[in-house]
């Protein structure tokens, strides 16, 4: 007997890998978690049936959220991670030794714990000395904050359940109150390319573009992934991320990456011009 996961990516349109092994399930308060050992992915971690990390594909998410904007400013110091429970996001911000503090807010501490059992490949820097966990709402943790953090990356599920707060208008003004003059803020964009996931795309980019002076989208290619066509959100009240980019100063410090390079970042942020019209005009 063959065992399959299938994803549903939209009413019309599934994605199915080949399992070895069911090897972990719980439902915590807020969403239901599994680790699947598959053929062509390896570990596979959901999160209310859809695909949140493989430990094949890892490393293009967590390499563009993290890499893009300390290469912006290179003089980051302190972060701020809202969701990131697998640790992936913390694994790449702690090979900077310029970063001083890193504080991950996690609200459900179950992803966590299968992250550490299952997911060494990105849990592994969940110890660090600088990483402070919390286990409670992102959305909370920045209200009447003022000027804390130099980035805050917002690594969250879709919008919906837990994650549907932190697309909010409101969220995204508290973070831009608390992050420092050149702050930056990063979140993960959805696709563009189904309409229910282009929907949710479109409003968040929006509601930034409204609070913040500096306002972009980039781009990855993320296999498993709906469409495999992912945005990321890049904003800020200072620093352009292609304007402001120094290559030879990230170059320098010689980390060695699966999938990001400085000549990605620039092209990163040239969009297909359905993406540019979704993003201008607001409509699909």
């Amino acid at each position: 007997m063959e065992l399959w996961y299938t994803e549903e990516q939209t009413e019309h349109v599934r994605l199915s890998m080949k399992v070895k092994k069911h090897l972990y399930s719980k439902k915590s308060p807020f969403q239901q978690i599994d680790v699947l050992d598959t053929y062509e992915f390896g570990k596979l971690l959901t999160i209310d049936g859809l695909v949140m990390v493989t430990e094949k594909d890892e490393f293009i998410y967590h390499d563009m959220i993290t890499h893009v904007p300390m290469a912006t400013n290179p003089n980051i110091k302190k972060v701020l991670v809202i969701g990131a429970g697998d640790g992936g996001t913390v694994r790449e911000l702690t090979r900077y030794k310029t970063i001083e503090k890193i504080d991950m807010v996690e609200i459900d501490e179950v992803v966590v714990a299968a992250s550490r059992e299952h997911f060494d490949i990105t849990a592994c820097r969940l110890d660090d000395p600088r990483v402070n966990l919390y286990f409670e709402d992102g959305i909370k943790f920045v209200e009447g904050k003022e000027s804390v953090y130099d980035l805050i990356i917002v690594d969250s599920t879709d919008p919906i359940g837990p994650g549907e707060g932190l697309f909010t208008t409101e969220f995204y003004k508290n973070c831009y109150k608390t992050l420092t003059e050149e702050g930056i803020l990063v979140n993960q964009n959805e696709s563009p390319y189904y309409e229910e996931d282009a929907q949710e795309m479109i409003r968040a980019s929006r509601k930034i573009k409204d609070i913040f002076p500096i306002a972009e989208v980039y781009q990855a290619h993320i296999p498993t992934y709906p469409s495999g066509h992912w945005l990321f959100g890049f904003a800020s009240k200072k620093l352009h991320p292609v304007k402001d980019l120094d290559e030879k100063k990230w170059n320098d410090l010689g980390l060695k990456t699966k999938y990001y390079n400085t000549q990605l970042h620039v092209g990163s942020f040239a969009l297909p011009n359905y993406v540019k019209e979704m993003i201008e005009t607001g409509t699909i």
